[in-house]
């Protein structure tokens, strides 16, 4: 069973524009990214993919691998799928390049031992939400699954409602998912669902055509970088965990 890290990249963001070159503590977003996952020793290859040259001369000078993908990928899924038919692999583990936080661990708890019998396997990392504040933020996807740790659901919305009781937790998903070829190649020969598009969430593609999404919940909780703010809050963690860009 070969395992191949994919770090989407992509230049354009509407809030920050060139995101994973943020400067953090005197290292561009994307060299944080790539040091943690490159800890999972589970991962027989690691690679950054973007679709930005400058992006590429970063990858250069850090002697990071990275491969130039299309530029008109809309979800980050249809960028693993181009690499995919570039590197072969069993499974596709996509880390998001704008976790600097991220933590190679929350890899092990969702990374097979044994390649999965269902050729379409698909599963994703979930984090407890601590705050109510981030359940009702539209930026957290929020996931309702089945008592198997399927998902049923991802929204913006807070899922569930609250009415009979408030004594459950809230995940949300997180970006580390984890794809066969064959559920990225039906991915790509799919058209987007309906769900998908009213809550712009790549996942439900799947959920939606009747493949099933295994959830995974991790202890290692992350920030997601989308405005200058963000990049404020993670320079602040990693100063007080005394974390160096060496």
């Amino acid at each position: 069973m070969k395992i191949i890290g994919v770090i989407p990249a992509r230049y354009q963001s509407s809030r920050l524009p060139g995101k994973p070159l943020a400067d953090i503590l005197g290292k561009p977003m994307i060299w944080w990214v790539y040091q943690a996952a490159k800890k999972c020793e589970k991962l027989d290859d690691l690679v950054i993919a973007t679709d930005d040259e400058r992006i590429m001369e970063v990858c250069r000078r850090y002697d990071m691998p990275a491969l130039m993908t299309r530029a008109d990928h809309d979800t980050p899924t249809a960028r693993i799928h181009e690499v995919s038919c570039m590197l072969d692999a069993d499974l596709y583990l996509q880390i998001m390049g704008d976790e600097p936080l991220i933590d190679a661990r929350a890899f092990d708890l969702i990374l097979p031992d044994t390649l999965p019998e269902d050729p379409y396997y698909v599963a994703g990392v979930t984090n407890i939400m601590d705050h109510p504040a981030d359940v009702i933020d539209f930026s957290n996807q929020k996931v309702a699954c089945n008592a198997r740790r399927e998902i049923l659901l991802i929204s913006r919305s807070p899922i569930p409602y609250p009415k009979g009781t408030a004594d459950f937790e809230y995940e949300k998903i997180t970006g580390i998912q984890l794809f066969s070829k064959k559920a990225l190649d039906f991915y790509a020969a799919t058209p987007k669902s309906a769900l998908e598009k009213a809550e712009e969430n790549d996942l439900m593609r799947f959920i939606e055509n009747g493949h099933t999404v295994h959830a995974v919940v991790s202890p290692y909780k992350t920030v997601s970088v989308d405005t200058p703010k963000d990049v404020d809050i993670v320079c602040d963690i990693l100063k007080q965990r005394g974390a160096t860009a060496q």
